[in-house]
């Protein structure tokens, strides 16, 4: 009898989603190996190539995917960002990092990640991310906001291309924006929150910061979305 599937948080089922039939999948930061063992199972990639810039984290990843007796599919490598990758995968994901983090190992390995599709998720800096996508050559095809418990992830997919944003687009998302899904309002709702907070320490100390006063009204204009809709 095959084995069952094992199970992803909604985090990783929603990078999953994204990943099409390909080739080659990458996990770049890979951590557990969770996501390259399960797109391995399902067939959704052929093989996975699997890297990590801590061995012992690589080995966790190693022990899942052998345990499932994948091992003649996958490959791990020791190394810094897309730059451990020994070929241009069909699909790379990078997550769980900061926003500036994934940038620089998509800018630092844009050509070793060649064509790949990207599916990208950052912790913190969100609007920086989008930015540099854009510089760096790629377009972004599709947002998701997922909800895991009492935390929101967002997820960037991204291949080569053309895109422009301004600060708004850069902000909320441009497929967000388009989309707006209902996560995306307690999205809103939690960067609020953050930059309200932060604003008010600013204030008590005598200053001012017009790009956070900017945020909130942006994230105040997406709460009003919902209103509307």
């Amino acid at each position: 009898m095959p084995r069952a599937a094992i199970s992803l948080d909604p985090r990783l089922t929603a990078l999953a989603d994204l990943c099409p039939a390909c080739r080659v999948f990458a996990d770049i930061g890979t951590d557990h190996g969770r996501l390259g063992a399960y797109l391995l199972q399902v067939g959704r990639c052929r093989r996975a190539l699997l890297t990590d810039i801590s061995a012992p984290s690589l080995e966790k990843a190693r022990k899942l995917i052998g345990a499932l007796s994948l091992t003649n599919r996958a490959e791990f490598f020791v190394g810094n960002g897309a730059l451990a990758l020994p070929e241009s995968p069909d699909v790379a994901v990078i997550a769980g990092m900061g926003g500036e983090t994934i940038a620089d190992i998509v800018e630092l390995g844009k050509s070793r990640l060649g064509s790949a599709r990207l599916l990208l998720q950052p912790n913190v800096a969100q609007k920086e991310l989008r930015l540099r996508l854009t510089q760096a050559g790629y377009a972004i095809s599709d947002e998701r906001i997922v909800r895991d418990g009492r935390r929101l992830y967002l997820i960037v997919a991204a291949e080569p291309g053309e895109m422009r944003l301004d600060d708004r687009s850069a902000t909320i998302g441009p497929v967000l924006m388009r989309t707006r899904p209902e996560t995306l309002f307690d999205y809103a709702a939690f960067r609020l929150r953050v930059c309200q907070k932060a604003l008010a320490g600013v204030v008590s100390s005598g200053g001012q910061d017009p790009a956070l006063s900017q945020e909130i009204a942006l994230w105040q204009e997406v709460s009003q979305w919902q209103k509307q809709d």
